[in-house]
């Protein structure tokens, strides 16, 4: 398993539904784009801010499940691609593991602080490969690339999850 973090949530056209944006934490620092659901983009977002709601949604109530029956979630692994469909596992403690939709399991993994990993072959099969230049030239547009990413976070980090609704 290779540890990523999640690095956003996007809107990309044609398509106009939301994607989880994972990254590669160490290495080649590939890119792993995650199609998702309003309601799943949402849940993400809730859970990155770590702001609690005044009625728990989903996400929330599962957590709290897990800690009613005594445990709690240790890791969340992107463990395989199977006809453009991602899945995931929730590793809970004593090694159990339950399969959950990437989106949630990731959601409920940002809630608990705990590590994030993508499957060898899943990155193999559809991640993006980062470029980084040595010229000074492209050291330029490697500055520039940089900013447009931190501007984009800047973006993400102001949106709520009201700004999925419509």
């Amino acid at each position: 398993m290779v540890p990523v973090d999640v690095r956003g949530l996007a809107v990309l056209p044609p398509m106009a539904a939301p994607v989880l944006l994972l990254r590669e934490s160490v290495g080649e620092r590939r890119w792993l784009a995650i199609t998702i659901g309003e309601a799943e983009a949402s849940a993400l977002l809730t859970a990155h801010t770590g702001e609690p709601s005044e009625r728990p949604g989903t996400i929330e109530l599962l957590g709290h499940i897990i800690e009613a029956l005594g445990s709690g979630v240790r890791a969340v692994e992107v463990t395989a691609l199977d006809a453009g469909i991602f899945y995931a596992d929730l590793v809970l403690d004593g090694g159990l593991r339950v399969s959950a939709r990437p989106s949630d399991a990731i959601a409920l993994g940002l809630r608990a602080g705990v590590p994030l990993h993508a499957a060898e072959a899943v990155l193999e099969a559809a991640a993006l490969e980062s470029v980084v230049f040595d010229g000074a030239d492209e050291a330029d547009e490697v500055v520039e690339e940089d900013k447009k990413v931190e501007d984009f976070r800047a973006l993400l980090d102001r949106l709520t999850p009201d700004d999925f609704r419509d």
